[in-house]
Parts: C-alpha cells; structure tokens; sequence
C-alpha cells in the first residue's frame, strides 16, 4: 500500500512539476533565478535533414527534478518518456547533464526545445532553437522545347530547400559567357539559332551539392547554302557536284538542270543526301551533262536554292605531255645564247677599228 501510494506521490509530483513548466511557456512568463547561468542548455542546434539532433542541458547536484519540452509538449520528465514519438530518446541524465536525442529529424522538429529544471522548489529553464537544413531540391522544371527563330521562350525552375536555394541558368554552349539568369525564371526575346541548346537549372544553398536539371530548346529556322561551288571535269571522267544546307529541321535537297528536276535513278547520275549535304554524282561525264545545275533546299519554314556549273575541263595533248621540263629548259638556254652574241657583238666590231 505504502508502495502505491509513493508511486501516485511520485506521478504527482512530476505532474505538477511539468504542468507549471509548460504553463509558464505556454504563457511566455520568464522563469526567475538567482543564477543566470543556471541550467545552461546548448546554443542553437543546426543539422541536416534525416540526421540527428542532441540537445543537451548542463545540470548540478541542486537539481531535484529535470524535462525537456517542445513547447508546450513534454518529451521526457527524468528518466519517464511521455511523448509517443519514438525518435526521441533519452541519452543521459546525470548529475551533470541532461541530454535526449531526436532521430532522423525532419522540418516539423524545427523550433524552441526547453530544459527545464526544479531546485528549492522553484522552476528554471533553458531554451534552445532547432534548426533543421533541407537539401536543395528542384521540384518543377520546364520541358523541353521547341520554337522558331524570332519567337520569345519563358523556361521556369522551382526549387525548395532550407535555407532557400539561389537558382540560376546557364546556357551549355561554347559561346556563352557566365550565368543567363540568376532568378527562377529565364525570358528571351527574340530568340535566334545561336541560342539554341542546353540550358541549366542549378539550384544550391550550400546544404548539399548543387541540384541541376537541363532543358533542352530547339531553335528552328529555314535553311541557307553555306557552300555551292562549281567543277570542272574531262569528259569520260566522273565528276561530284556538292551543295551544303544548314536548317533546322534538316533540309531536304532537289536537283534541278534548266528547270527540269533530276530524278534518282536516272542512268549514270546518283543523288546522295545527308542531313546537311547533297551531292550529285556522275559516273562517266557526257559533253550532254555540262552545263548549269539548280541545288534546292528546303524545310517547313521556307526554301533557298543555289546554282552550280559542271564544265567541261580539257585533257592534257600527247604533245603537251611530250613537252616537260626539260624542253623549257631547253628553249630558255637557245634564247640565253643568243642574247649572248647580240651582247658580243659591239665589242667585235670596235676591235676591227682599233686593228687598222
């Protein structure tokens, strides 16, 4: 009887210990003490999400009684959990320190956590503030996309994390220089195929590594001839006439000669498209195939075309072979003898004046 009658003298009393703990937080009345250092919790506490969290309050042998609370929640009076989360764990409860742990912490455990303590009958307490960080995380991003030259684009990329991440865009080319847009948003006016590409989405707040997440914008625009150039080809001899297109889409290439277009397939002439080049082929050159050729390119937005000549180039003569180096050598060395006795020849005939 003795026995429970001291346990529900014990219930009581931490009872009534802790319910004037929390009524004085829960009213925001300050706990008096004749030592201000006394007891004497952590400064702030700082971590990650999904580590854990060790608060702990400095004690001495004055202390009769001693909980930590989450506002207005108790976590554990002395050694007797009262909270259900089972996250919360009791480290250690000495005579010189007071300490639970919080596992796997999560952003609602952010906040002000309270030791309090009872010495003479009369309730101190210590207070220390949570704070929980989060890893950056992009949570919506543009898609990719697709526009033709001259339209504007909007690409967006939202990011949460704590504290709250810094987004930027950065254009993946060559050409571009730092940073396009230091904000979650990126507008372009007037886009042009220069700024086509990948453009990154990096979101950081020194957390974690930096997210990043890419986008992909395609610049569409009509094809223009960058190279279409003539050839000169002896007749019996095979001959390539090359026209080079950049489009996006890809251009699709037609060959035409005197407005007639050139079909495949037609007998000792073949047409070869890539995605940017076009060459028409002959196999065995006709004086009937020289003249002027129209390369066409076109896509979905418009169409260029470019003209190119196949001439005839004349085969060297067996007397031009026979000719080599050595016959204009031979003729420079005749043309030097007789500029030779030209030049003697004033100097013979004022030596036949001196002699008589």
């Amino acid at each position: 009887m003795k026995t429970i009658q001291a346990k529900m003298h014990n219930s009581l009393s931490w009872a009534v210990f802790t319910g004037l703990a929390a009524l004085f937080l829960f009213q925001g009345v300050p706990v008096r003490s004749g030592d201000a250092t006394f007891p004497k919790a952590m400064d702030n506490v700082t971590v990650r999400q999904g580590e854990s969290a060790t608060l702990r309050c400095t004690i001495d042998n004055r202390v009769t009684r001693v909980a930590w609370l989450n506002r207005s929640t108790i976590l554990y009076a002395g050694n007797d959990k009262w909270c259900l989360d089972p996250r919360v764990v009791l480290l250690s409860n000495t005579q010189t320190q007071y300490s639970i742990e919080i596992q796997n912490v999560d952003v609602y455990d952010e906040g002000p956590y309270t030791c309090s303590v009872q010495t003479d009958n009369h309730p101190k307490t210590s207070r220390v503030h949570l704070i929980v960080q989060v890893s950056p995380k992009i949570v919506e991003i543009s898609s990719d996309i697709s526009i033709n030259e001259g339209n504007n684009i909007s690409l967006t990329c939202i990011a949460t994390g704590r504290p709250e991440p810094t987004v930027t865009w950065r254009h993946i080319s060559p050409k571009a220089v730092g940073f396009v847009s230091e904000d979650e948003y990126l507008e372009i006016q007037g886009i042009t195929r220069e700024q086509s590409g990948d453009y990154e989405c990096s979101a950081s707040n020194d957390v974690a590594a930096p997210v990043v997440r890419r986008v992909k914008v395609t610049v569409n625009y009509p094809p223009y001839i960058s190279e279409a150039k003539g050839t000169g080809v002896p007749v019996g001899q095979k001959g390539t006439l090359q026209c080079e297109a950049s489009a996006v889409p890809s251009a699709e290439f037609q060959w035409y000669k005197d407005d007639k277009r050139l079909i495949e397939g037609k007998k000792g002439v073949k047409v070869e498209n890539r995605p940017f080049l076009s060459k028409l082929i002959f196999f065995n050159v006709s004086e009937h195939d020289y003249g002027n050729y129209t390369c066409v390119a076109s896509n979905k937005l418009g169409h260029t075309n470019a003209s190119i000549m196949l001439f005839e180039l004349n085969e060297p003569t067996s007397s031009t072979l026979l000719q080599g180096p050595g016959a204009v050598s031979e003729v420079n060395n005749g043309t030097s003898r007789r500029a030779g006795c030209i030049w003697l020849l004033p100097l013979l005939v004022l030596h036949l004046l001196l002699k008589f």
